[in-house]
């Protein structure tokens, strides 16, 4: 379970929350909501995201809800590091796109007495785990799954399945290329994906009846 009010003044460290799960499960809702009590308690707290990320805007972290709140861009997780002086919330969203050096740097961070809160994809498109979230997982002191619900049964969706063709893995995209299913809908999805591509290469193989 999270809590929020774990501070120990008598220790000046601070600690790393992830909030992590599929395509449209309020991963970054939760997070603005997070950082948007910090700053009504008045704390210095500053958010950063991929410079990647325009899908809504340059600069602001937008919910699918579309609640925002303002950051900064940033090519590398190395620049996060250099900004984030004198704060005491740093709210991280996206964290999967940014590159491995984001586990060090949200370390240092709460080692410098810093909360620490991460927005992430668990898994990317394939299933498979998205770059360095599980890293940022196993060293946080807490971790919280949020999950979607799957367009095709009504149960809780923890996969984001890629409605094209693109093998890309870092795809920006909204309902128009992702929707969140369910691990039975996902696996049905996936044999279905692999039956359609064996056909196709069958046709590529198979000779046309002028060339017989």
């Amino acid at each position: 379970m999270f809590l929020e009010n774990t501070v120990n003044h008598e220790e000046q460290f601070g600690w790393i929350e992830v909030i992590c799960g599929s395509m449209f499960s309020g991963k970054t809702e939760e997070l603005i909501r997070r950082l948007r009590r910090a700053q009504f308690a008045r704390q210095k707290v500053e958010i950063f995201k991929p410079i990647i990320d325009t899908r809504y805007h340059e600069e602001m972290v937008v919910s699918h809800d579309e609640n925002e709140i303002r950051s900064t861009p940033v090519p590398a997780a190395a620049n996060i590091r250099l900004l984030a002086d004198d704060c005491h919330v740093v709210g991280i969203d996206e964290a999967q796109f940014f590159d491995d050096e984001i586990v060090s740097v949200c370390n240092d961070l709460a080692n410098r007495g810093i909360r620490v809160v991460v927005a992430g994809l668990d898994m990317d498109f394939k299933g498979n785990p998205f770059g360095p979230m599980p890293a940022l997982m196993a060293t946080a002191e807490y971790v919280t799954k949020v999950h979607a619900i799957c367009t095709r049964t009504g149960n809780l969706a923890n996969y984001s399945f890629r409605k094209s063709r693109s093998e890309r893995l870092v795809l920006l995209g909204e309902t128009d290329e992702y929707e969140p299913l369910s691990r039975a809908a996902y696996y049905k999805a996936m044999v279905k994906e692999r039956i359609r591509d064996l056909d196709v290469r069958d046709e590529e193989i198979l000779p046309s009846k002028k060339e017989s």
